[in-house]
């Protein structure tokens, strides 16, 4: 599959609502499903919480994925998600680049810095493919427990 003819641009309250009450992935990702954290579910399902930090990605004008970005220092934090039935099929790669390149186009920044459960194997793969690397294993309170993630950044030209 190719990702083409795609467009981003602030997140309508119809898609944030697509996203937080029907995307549910398969284990062991449904830790992902925006049903399993309520912060992060009151923040999606807000246009107030959201603010101007939440972007949809439309391919042929079909919600295909999110990102959100928050500053950080002098650079930007960065949080993604694919559609579930989409996950596994090669795209990740093509999808995270667009993103990448939205940023670079639309941002002035040094550097991109993402959070990545330990668990989360394939992720963590595509973000050192796109040359992140990781800074560190830290524990953090989420969807009702503690989980390992891994922080890691990308210093930009």
């Amino acid at each position: 599959m190719k990702l083409k003819n795609v467009k981003i641009n602030q997140l309508s309250q119809k898609n944030a609502e697509v996203i937080a009450d029907t995307w549910k992935y398969e284990e062991p990702f449904s830790f992902y499903n925006m049903t399993e954290d309520p912060e992060d579910y009151k923040e999606l399902i807000s246009a107030q919480g959201r603010g101007k930090n939440y972007y949809q990605v439309l391919l042929d004008n079909e919600l295909i994925g999110y990102f959100c970005l928050f500053k950080s220092g002098d650079g930007l934090e960065i949080g993604l998600g694919l559609k579930p039935n989409l996950t596994g099929k090669g795209i990740g790669d093509q999808f995270f680049q667009i993103i990448l390149d939205y940023i670079n186009q639309n941002f002035k920044v040094k550097q991109i810095n993402l959070a990545v459960a330990e668990f989360n194997k394939r992720a963590h793969k595509l973000y050192l493919n796109h040359g992140f690397k990781d800074i560190e294993l830290y524990d953090q309170a989420t969807n009702g427990d503690v989980y390992p993630f891994i922080k890691m950044s990308k210093t930009l030209n």
